[in-house]
């Protein structure tokens, strides 16, 4: 007598889902450095508010007894703004360093320093904080002596903030714009517009320097206008669309 035992014809194996889901590791470096350019694009720009009563008149700031909230707030905002600014170099360089070495140097060493020159103004702005909860009210030359050292963090904020934001922004726009551009990973005219935009806000900035007119001024958000659309239009290409095309490491 013969026994004959069916046997359920073999599945094949079938992708898992977590593996059909994975992300191609340049999307994730494209995503990762698109979000944080838009992070750092969206965290700047409310300091410019939020530090304004502080940095207009820091001896009228430091002797009332005003809410701090606003200055704390805009500048755990710069913090962001700075570890944002160094994760956009760290995450697109293993893919500008096989386009240009010295391109994907440059731009890390020089986002470092732009995100340092930032802190340093968070320091300054936060002493003056310190020294309006400490000598608030204060008066004759205990005042006097307050409002100049009030004066003089201010003022190095706001040579920070020229220096950082400024002239080193033009010098990063340099470094990544030709990057961009010499490996065509995005569209030419977004790094087209940096590179234009580059030499204008360094040109801003010399003029500053020299007097001519201020950073905040109407001719100073004109020339800053291009680096601010590029780094824009790069953090939405970046997000949304990813890398055009990655040189072979």
């Amino acid at each position: 007598m013969t026994t004959q035992t069916d046997t359920a014809p073999a599945t094949p194996p079938t992708a898992s889902p977590t593996a059909r889901r994975t992300m191609d590791p340049m999307r994730r470096v494209s995503l990762a450095a698109g979000v944080l350019y838009l992070i750092t694009f969206v965290a700047s720009f409310p300091q410019l508010k939020l530090f304004a009563h502080l940095i207009d008149d820091p001896t009228g700031y430091i002797s009332s007894a005003g809410s701090n909230t606003p200055v704390l707030w805009g500048s755990w905002l710069e913090i962001v703004t700075a570890a944002a600014g160094i994760g956009t170099a760290v995450a697109l360089y293993p893919v500008t360093r096989r386009i240009s070495r010295t391109a994907a140097i440059g731009f890390v060493t020089s986002r470092v320093v732009e995100s340092a020159l930032i802190l340093v103004g968070v320091v300054c702005v936060l002493s003056v904080v310190t020294l309006q909860g400490h000598f608030a009210g204060a008066t004759g030359a205990q005042a006097d002596a307050v409002g100049v050292t009030g004066e003089a963090l201010v003022a190095m904020r706001q040579w920070t903030f020229l220096v950082g934001p400024g002239v080193i922004a033009g010098v990063n726009g340099l470094f990544l714009g030709y990057a961009m551009y010499k490996g065509r990973l995005v569209p030419r005219i977004i790094p087209t517009v940096g590179l234009i935009g580059a030499p204008l806000i360094l040109m801003s900035a010399s003029a500053t320097i020299f007097g001519l007119w201020d950073q905040v001024s109407g001719a100073g958000a004109l020339c800053a206008l291009p680096i601010a659309a590029w780094e824009f239009s790069l953090g939405v290409w970046l997000t949304v669309k990813g890398f055009r095309s990655v040189p072979a490491a």
